[in-house]
C-alpha cells in the first residue's frame, strides 16, 4: 500500500525539525548552540562558535533533509506540487522545529536542499550569486537574503519550473527574509558582523 503524499508532507516537516546544529554542537560540546553567540541553531552560528569543521557537518546535514524530504515525496508521487510542498514543509521545520520548542534556524541550508532536488539549475545559479555577496561583502546574512530572494524568478523566468515550485520559492524567500529582519536591521546601523569578523 502506497504512502499519502500528504503524511509524506508532515515527514518532510519533522525531517526539518531535527536540528543537526543542536544535535551535533551537544554531542560533541556538551552546550546548547541557541545559548551561544546569536542563539541561531544553524551551522552560521556554529563556524563562529566551534570552527569550521562542525559547521560544515551542521550545514551538510541540513541541506541533506531539505533533499531527503522532496525525494521521499518522488518515491509516491511525480507530482511537482507535493514535492514542492514537502520541501516548504522541510524548511518550515527547520525555521520551526516542534523537536525544539519551534526554536530553529533560519532554513537557508534545508532549501539549498530541498531546492537542489526542485530546481536544481535554479539552486545552482542562486549558490553563486550567494558565493559572490558573500565573497564582496563578507556578510553571510546578506548574501542569504539576496540569493533566496532571486531564487523565484531564477526558477521561473531562467528555467521554467513548475508553478509549484516557484510558489514554494517564494515563500521560502519570504520566510528567509522575515528570519533576517533583525540582521538587516544591523547591517543598516553598521552592526552586523562580517564572515571572519570579531
Amino acid at each position: 500500500m502506497s504512502v499519502p503524499p500528504a503524511v509524506l508532507v508532515v515527514v518532510g516537516y519533522a525531517l526539518g525539525s531535527i536540528s543537526f546544529a543542536v544535535l551535533l554542537v551537544r554531542a560533541t560540546t556538551g552546550t546548547d548552540i541557541r545559548a551561544e553567540g546569536s542563539g541561531n541553531a544553524g551551522a552560521t552560528n556554529v563556524l563562529r562558535a566551534h570552527g569550521k569543521k562542525l559547521a560544515v557537518l551542521v550545514a551538510l546535514s541540513d541541506v541533506a533533509k531539505g533533499a531527503a524530504a522532496v525525494l521521499l515525496m518522488r518515491l509516491v508521487t511525480a507530482d511537482p506540487r507535493w514535492a514542492a510542498a514537502a520541501g516548504f514543509a522541510a524548511i518550515l521545520g527547520h525555521v520551526f522545529p516542534v523537536f525544539y520548542g519551534f526554536r530553529g534556524g533560519k532554513g537557508v541550508a534545508t532549501a539549498v536542499g530541498a531546492f537542489l532536488a526542485l530546481s536544481p539549475l535554479a539552486l545552482l545559479v542562486c549558490l553563486a550569486i550567494f558565493v559572490a555577496v558573500v565573497a564582496a561583502t563578507r556578510y553571510v546574512s546578506l548574501g542569504s537574503v539576496v540569493s533566496m530572494a532571486l531564487l523565484p524568478p531564477v526558477a521561473g523566468l531562467l528555467f521554467h519550473a513548475s508553478r509549484a515550485v516557484v510558489t514554494a520559492a517564494g515563500a521560502t524567500a519570504l520566510l528567509v527574509l522575515v528570519k533576517h529582519l533583525a540582521n538587516l536591521k544591523r547591517l543598516a546601523r553598521g552592526e552586523e558582523r562580517r564572515l571572519g569578523g570579531p
